[in-house]
């Protein structure tokens, strides 16, 4: 874990841009591939059973691949102009996309409402912060409660192997212990960002088999901290 007087890292934009690019690639390749795969069977093969296994692939793999552009566009794209409001709605239903075929189930409880878009942009990608706690799969409950102006998320990831995924608060706090953040690492520092623009403190905690991710706003966080309510476990990475 980062010390509290390391540098905080500055990405140049067009770095952050292309390290979010990156990661956008590495996230759709894999089903694409499987996509030229399919249709490369089409052509060469006149094998009916192969020819239906090739139709299945496609379709799988289409569906994956457009689950994860769907989500893409709302958790690191724009989704809208400068100071829009998302629906849960739709947040909920791109982050269940994700899940459709996975290891991973994805439980969620959240109000019917627009929420400011960088606050749900932080959401998902707590959501996607939260998978890589259960390397083995398992779990994710996401609640979310309060209004639009003053939510808290709770994010718990269940399964074998539960743990703190590695490096993540320092990436969060924007403070690499490396110094530097690739491909890997946007993830996290991403949302770290996005936690800052949006007020939201994170904290990671875990007992046993369950990683939980707290996200409140930094002016209550910061008003219970003052009264001595803030104490309990985790480290907050996005300090105030």
């Amino acid at each position: 874990m980062s010390s509290p007087n390391s540098p905080t890292l500055t990405l140049d934009g067009l770095d952050l841009a292309a390290l979010l690019c990156s990661r956008v690639c590495h996230d759709v390749i894999s089903p694409v591939g499987a996509i030229v795969n399919g249709l490369e069977v089409l052509e060469d093969d006149q094998d009916e059973s192969m020819r239906v296994f090739a139709l299945e692939l496609i379709g799988k793999s289409a569906r994956q691949a457009s689950a994860r552009l769907k989500f893409a566009r709302i958790a690191f794209g724009a989704a809208g102009s400068a100071g829009a409001s998302i629906d849960l709605a739709d947040a909920e239903s791109v982050a269940k996309g994700m899940f459709s075929d996975d290891k991973t189930k994805l439980t969620w409880s959240a109000p019917q409402a627009l929420f400011p878009k960088n606050k749900v942009k932080l959401l998902l990608n707590l959501v996607m912060i939260a998978t890589t706690g259960i390397p083995r799969g398992g779990v994710i409950d996401v609640v979310v409660s309060g209004d639009s102006a003053a939510p808290t998320f709770v994010l718990k990831s269940k399964g074998s192997h539960a743990r703190i995924p590695p490096h993540v608060e320092e990436l969060m706090a924007g403070s690499p212990e490396s110094g530097t953040v690739d491909a890997h690492g946007i993830l996290p520092f991403f949302a770290g960002l996005v936690a800052r623009a949006a007020a939201m403190n994170v904290r990671f905690a875990i007992q046993d088999d369950e990683v939980t991710i707290t996200a409140a706003p930094t002016v209550i966080e910061a008003s219970d901290e003052a009264s001595g309510e803030g104490s309990g476990e985790g480290s907050n990475t996005t300090p105030a």
